[in-house]
């Protein structure tokens, strides 16, 4: 299998988390501790990804000018573009849908929009990692394609959920997600083709804008929604997650 259709296949896994999600909210009633709890995972699973896997990849690749420029590039991006999103109705696209607030606005005319493009804000950047992590040569990363699976699976979960609640039918919710599945899948054959060849500084510039948009988006989305539900346990499932990227990181090559 060359790179580019490997990549591809293990974005489609990645961005299938969302649609597995979606199944168990239209049809199982999922509490709101258990998606949370998934959340918490996911966090310190994608904060051992930023931290061990992309950061150090660029710092090896484009020394620190070109990966902090591009860390603070991403994150400045999807902080503008979470903004607009979020003012467009899609802000709690991660969030369990438990507070009234939360289930008016998932509720909102043009929300299912946002949170789509909200899906997509936070995806794209995730699947192209996992296209760029095919260059070197070693295989896939097994800690950020997990990483990747398990924030997409509460994305799924809650946004389902609060998209049935608001009138929407089986159609519409599997087929905008499944749409957002195959987009990881083209955005991660993309990161595995588009960059192949290309200057060292260029792939570090990317792969830190990657990690720059991921670690606000956990900040600006999951974390604020673990806490608020699991409260004191939030911070004990979160590093347990980052021991288990750390390990599979570091222990699994």
């Amino acid at each position: 299998m060359s790179p580019p259709i490997e990549a591809g296949f293990w974005g489609l896994v990645a961005g299938s988390a969302l649609l597995l999600g979606a199944g168990v909210a239209y049809f199982i009633s999922i509490p709101p501790r258990l998606v949370a709890a998934v959340m918490a995972m996911g966090s310190g699973v994608l904060i051992s990804a930023v931290a061990f896997e992309l950061m150090d990849e660029a710092f090896a690749m484009g020394g620190f000018p070109a990966t902090a420029a591009g860390f603070l590039t991403g994150a400045a991006i999807f902080t503008g573009v979470n903004i607009a999103i979020t003012k467009a109705g899609g802000g709690h696209r991660k969030r369990s849908g438990h507070h009234p607030t939360e289930r008016q606005q998932h509720s909102s005319e043009g929300s299912g929009l946002a949170i789509a493009a909200g899906a997509l804000l936070d995806g794209i950047p995730e699947s192209v990692v996992i296209g760029a992590s095919l260059l070197g040569g070693v295989g896939v990363s097994a800690a950020t394609v997990a990483a990747v699976f398990l924030s997409n699976l509460p994305e799924g979960l809650s946004s389902a959920a609060g998209m049935r609640k608001a009138g929407r039918g089986a159609g519409y919710i599997f087929g905008v997600w499944g749409v957002i599945a195959l987009a990881s899948g083209v955005a991660a054959y993309a990161g595995a083709t588009l960059l192949v060849g290309a200057d060292p500084l260029i792939i570090a510039a990317v792969t830190a804008v990657a990690a720059g948009a991921i670690l606000a988006m956990l900040v600006d989305t999951m974390i604020p929604e673990a806490f608020a539900v699991t409260r004191e346990y939030a911070g004990l499932i979160t590093v347990a997650g980052f021991l288990a990227a750390f390990a599979l990181s570091k222990l699994g090559g």
